[in-house]
């Protein structure tokens, strides 16, 4: 039988490193989310082909970031052409460069684009940072204190590392967060007038404000009290306003700079839902993916990637632009107001934004991934396929599946592989 390490090219040492250290069981899960049509961190470095130029596209929005210039990447293209798949590769690329990275589908009836402070609290939620470092309290508590111990920082408070875009609810927040309560005695805790002071609760209620979850702001008053946060009534502490989640969004990604990661990249698949919706809620969307894509400052360390189909573009180029609502007055006197529901015509407006278009995976591709198929199932299950016959049969079966999403193509091949390791099994017993 031949041997697969012979067949797979020894000039993708990337790949063939990566083979070599990874663990038996990591292999094996790596197939066994591929048999089912699953993503699989693993699987996807192992197995993505075009990543030089989706590489490319994906450092030139770092390095505009580098040059402190506003960042987006739109992935686009058909079902089935790896939307999904491009967008776990950039984040594995992503965390390797020391980013915070948060991934979210969109979905008109659980996260619409248009109600940003789902989004909002659906990319805290999934926020994945490079180290082993779960919880973001954590990691703000243990810089903050570090910042503030410094000599130089000896005049300075909290207040100064968070950003000035962040809406004033959240900056009590954050500093609520890092600060330590007020010292009560255990006997005048019972008085009425200490009524407020539930330390054990604090904590549960800074982290699920901070999430996006509704808090009232007479409760967080209690709490930025006795937590010391000496501006809280400087300003109003209800947000509402779409646009102070994605501000929100945006001061995050520069206070995760001044912590010192690269940034937060937010992937956000599934982009054609935004043209799914009825015309009141794609007007938000637009307006609010407008002012990612062009912002009026540069948002530091804000890097946001979308997917979208083809579909997404001809419906955004079929809006009717000049479309208006008729706003009638209370009284007969004034004539009624027409409003548009579009603020300009964002198929045009749109015409310069950074889209990485993906195209189907040629034969040569194909030959490609399945010697990287087999080499990879070969290690899953310590086998030895005969490498030339399988490539022949798995090349003639792909033939007859043209038109079919590449993930059931690749499921497609696991089963071919599956076949063919049982047979050698079988074989070997009997002889």
């Amino acid at each position: 039988m031949g041997s697969v390490k012979g067949e797979v090219k020894m000039d993708d040492l990337n790949f063939q490193a990566l083979l070599n250290n990874a663990g038996n069981f990591k292999l094996r899960r790596a197939v066994e989310r591929l048999r089912e049509g699953l993503f699989d961190s693993l699987g996807v470095r192992l197995l993505t082909t075009g990543e030089a130029k989706l590489n490319k596209a994906f450092h030139e929005g770092v390095n505009d970031l580098d040059r402190d210039k506003p960042s987006h990447l739109c992935i686009c293209g058909a079902y089935g052409q790896g939307k999904s798949h491009s967008l776990n590769y950039i984040k594995q690329q992503a965390l390797g460069l020391n980013f915070v990275v948060s991934y979210i589908n969109l979905d008109p009836r659980q996260v619409p684009f248009h109600d940003f402070k789902s989004v909002y609290r659906t990319l805290m939620e999934g926020m994945k940072f490079p180290n082993s470092e779960k919880s973001f309290v954590n990691v703000w508590k243990t810089f903050v204190n570090k910042w503030l111990s410094l000599p130089e920082n000896s005049k300075k408070s909290c207040r100064d590392l968070i950003p000035e875009q962040i809406p004033h609810r959240f900056k009590a927040i954050l500093t609520a967060m890092a600060q330590e309560n007020i010292s009560i005695p255990p006997k005048k805790r019972k008085f009425k007038k200490y009524a407020g002071f539930k330390p054990k609760e604090f904590s549960w209620i800074l982290k699920n404000a901070l999430m996006g979850k509704t808090i009232p702001a007479w409760r967080l008053c209690s709490v930025f009290y006795y937590r010391q946060v000496s501006f809280y009534k400087e300003n109003t502490l209800v947000c509402h306003e779409q646009d102070q989640y994605l501000a929100m969004v945006q001061g995050m990604a520069e206070l995760f700079q001044k912590i010192g990661f690269k940034g937060w990249l937010v992937l956000f698949d599934e982009g054609e839902s935004i043209v799914q919706t009825r015309i009141t809620s794609r007007s938000k969307s637009y307006d609010l993916l407008n002012k990612i894509f062009y912002p009026k400052t540069t948002p530091h360390g804000f890097y946001p990637v979308f997917a979208f189909t083809n579909d997404f573009f001809t419906c955004l180029s079929d809006e009717a632009y000049d479309r208006v609502r008729i706003k009638k007055n209370g009284n007969n006197e004034t004539p009624p107001i027409e409003i548009p529901y579009f603020h300009t015509n964002y198929s045009k407006a749109w015409k310069n934004i950074n889209i990485h278009t993906l195209h189907d995976i040629s034969s040569k591709e194909w030959g490609t991934l399945i010697n990287k198929l087999i080499a990879v199932h070969a290690g899953a299950y310590k086998w030895d396929p005969p490498a030339a016959l399988m490539q022949s049969q798995m090349n003639l079966a792909l033939s007859k599946l043209s038109g079919v999403e590449a993930r059931l193509r690749l499921k497609f091949l696991v089963n071919h592989l599956d076949l063919a390791q049982q047979s050698q099994v079988m074989e070997y017993q009997l002889g």
